[in-house]
């Protein structure tokens, strides 16, 4: 398929119901609105040219850039090309799913996940805790930094009420993926999130919650999951 293509057929896939309820929880124009499901049909033929991948999201479409998130090789993104796009990204969905993603499965996870984190842009420093979080989600215990984890915990206990409101929402997850799949901090993870409380988030005029992340852990413990890791954090 062609650019040209694959933007005609999103745009035959939008709706305006999709679109306005994306433009609630803060989706920039332009866009279709475009279900993800709907995109998904296209990740098959796309990802045959990751030159299309992109090229998608250089278009500043926001279906065409969630889909470039969905179909991009992350192993094959340079450093440059994954620090462009999360300076393009304009919403929750593609700093904390898209570029989050992306960079968590890309040969510079951890190094831009340390360095996003820092960053006074509200969107950057949230991709930056999602990327962590995401790489946490899909690493093996052994190959993760124990007590750099355990010193971002400690740091989330002790700013997340201060922090932005998109940070506070996704330091809020990092507790979620931590004490739910690194069985050694478990524990600790509880303690951050019986510190930590309801973490209020303004998501604007949606029905979203934040889940209370000690809630949450204990849902996963009750299923017998705790320790379970993702093949991908891309979807």
């Amino acid at each position: 398929m062609t650019l040209g293509e694959v933007m005609k057929s999103l745009q035959e896939m939008g709706t305006e119901q999709t679109k306005q309820t994306f433009i609630r929880h803060g989706a920039q124009e332009p866009l279709f609105g475009v279900k993800v499901g709907y995109l998904k049909k296209l990740v098959k033929p796309v990802k045959k040219d990751q030159n299309l991948a992109l090229a998608l999201y250089e278009t500043g479409n926001s279906d065409a850039m969630y889909l470039a998130g969905l179909t991009v090789n992350p192993q094959t993104m340079s450093k440059e090309t994954l620090l462009t796009w999360a300076q393009q990204a304009n919403w929750y969905m593609l700093s904390e799913y898209t570029v989050a993603g992306a960079a968590a499965e890309s040969r510079f996870a951890l190094e831009l996940a340390r360095e996003w984190i820092e960053s006074d842009q509200e969107w950057i420093a949230a991709c930056g805790w999602s990327t962590y979080a995401n790489y946490i989600s899909i690493t093996s215990n052994e190959q993760l930094d124990i007590n750099e984890i355990r010193g971002l915990l400690k740091r989330i206990e002790a700013t997340i009420h201060e922090e932005r409101n998109r940070v506070r929402y996704v330091m809020n997850s990092f507790v979620i993926v931590t004490g739910s799949s690194v069985e050694s901090l478990h524990e600790v993870a509880m303690e951050t999130a019986a510190a930590i409380g309801k973490v209020h988030v303004d998501v604007g005029r949606t029905a979203c919650k934040v889940p209370l992340a000690a809630d949450y852990i204990r849902k996963v413990a009750a299923a017998a999951k705790l320790g379970t890791k993702k093949k991908t954090c891309i979807c």
